[in-house]
């Protein structure tokens, strides 16, 4: 009987699994679809899932109309700085909270955790405000500076990870005459790395999805990014191109796909340790 429960159990969480990821992946499938259709194709009902003819003319015409490699390249120039910031930074600030004693240190962690609590549309405007002051409310400069002085939920998530490594490789490094920033780069460094990469992941799709910051600072075209230049994709061509748009988005995504696929096994493993660990 329990035996056939448990058979009954698993048929019926694959089952809603199966229809989950359909849905989640249906609208995946719409955007690859369309993006191989001739314009006849796209809006014709019964939807027709299948094109009857691969149209791959749309992937010319979108490297037509947008520069999309330029705007892949700015991305990800503007992701490595980013990522290169939020990791390093996050990582020094949490290994400071979970290896020394220094009077005010829970006060301090609690500010940083209220932090998380506050959303951008909430600071959007004071840090426009900001960056307009010392004149640097145009370009990279107000999304990549802010990265330099680490990220409150990175800092939350690798502290976790870094309080529950043993005491005793670290102690055997001081008594070997090592200082604290060695000790960080030769050990805690090392010893997350999948915590770190988990983070460099985050890190790396939210500025690959980030379109409201990228919006407020960013005002040159050629320093656009492939969500400004999706977002400005039709007021370019003057119509609404769905072919062309449908494939210019997809091509934004395989990077972003890419990186899940080799990253994936340290995104799930960083996730695992964090949560056993905290």
């Amino acid at each position: 009987m329990r035996r056939g429960n448990r058979i009954y159990g698993r048929i019926i969480l694959y089952s809603c699994s199966v229809l989950g990821a359909a849905a989640m992946l249906l609208p995946f499938f719409w955007m690859v679809s369309t993006s191989l259709k001739p314009d006849r194709e796209i809006f014709t009902m019964p939807i027709r899932w299948i094109p009857s003819v691969f149209y791959a003319e749309n992937y010319v015409r979108a490297f037509q109309v947008v520069p999309v490699l330029r705007y892949l390249f700015n991305t990800f120039f503007l992701a490595i700085l980013k990522i290169t910031g939020e990791v390093l930074v996050s990582a020094l600030v949490a290994y400071g909270f979970a290896r020394f004693e220094f009077r005010g240190k829970n006060f301090l962690f609690m500010i940083l955790l209220a932090t998380m609590m506050l959303p951008y549309e909430v600071t959007m405007i004071p840090s426009f405000i900001m960056w307009t002051f010392f004149g640097l409310s145009s370009g990279y400069t107000p999304l990549i500076l802010p990265a330099y002085f680490g990220s409150a939920s990175f800092i939350f998530f690798i502290r976790m990870y870094y309080s529950a490594f043993p005491r005793a490789l670290e102690e055997a490094m001081i008594i070997d005459g090592a200082g604290y920033l060695k000790i960080f780069f030769r050990l805690f460094i090392p010893l997350g790395k999948s915590a770190l990469l988990t983070i460099a992941l985050w890190s790396f799709v939210g500025t690959w999805n980030d379109l409201l910051g990228q919006l407020i600072y960013i005002s040159d075209p050629a320093q656009y990014t492939i969500q400004l230049g999706l977002a400005s994709f039709n007021s370019m061509t003057g119509e609404t191109l769905w072919g062309p748009l449908m494939a210019a988005s997809f091509a934004a995504l395989i990077p972003v796909i890419c990186v899940l696929l080799f990253a994936q096994r340290y995104f799930v493993e960083g996730i695992k340790m964090s949560g056993m660990k905290g």
